[in-house]
């Protein structure tokens, strides 16, 4: 069984044991998280959501936090002038390992939703 799930703004496709690298989500290591997006779900039957699968879930296990490769951005703005400067970035991911794919029932599972940081914080400072 396969499912195509949504996060971070991008699509995986995943089946059970998988290991992923997604966007930052706000979890740590250890916790059981479920992705509720959805797109669709294979297996015997082909269930396409319109646009998302109604009842489907993808529960998954955080291993760890880390962070992507240093990519290096060298930036020369004007000619006959040495201006010059180096920007870096190392994003910020989450390693997740699928264990289930609900094809149903994912309301009743009790296990926490995946939501990332900015979704975090913004539901941190609505409560306040």
């Amino acid at each position: 069984m396969f499912a195509v799930l949504k996060t971070g703004g991008k699509q995986y496709k995943v089946q059970a044991g998988d290991v992923l690298r997604v966007e930052k989500l706000a979890a740590s290591a250890g916790d059981k998280i479920q992705f509720n997006e959805i797109l669709m779900v294979g297996g015997e039957t082909l269930t396409v959501g319109a646009p998302l699968v109604a009842g489907a879930a993808v529960q998954a296990e955080v291993i760890d936090q880390i962070k992507a490769d240093k990519v290096i951005n060298f930036v020369k703005r004007r000619r006959k002038h040495s201006s010059q400067r180096t920007k870096g970035h190392r994003q910020k991911l989450t390693l997740v390992r699928v264990t289930d794919i609900l094809a149903s029932g994912a309301e009743a599972s009790g296990v926490a939703a995946a939501t990332g940081t900015a979704d975090a914080r913004r539901a941190a400072h609505e409560s306040k």
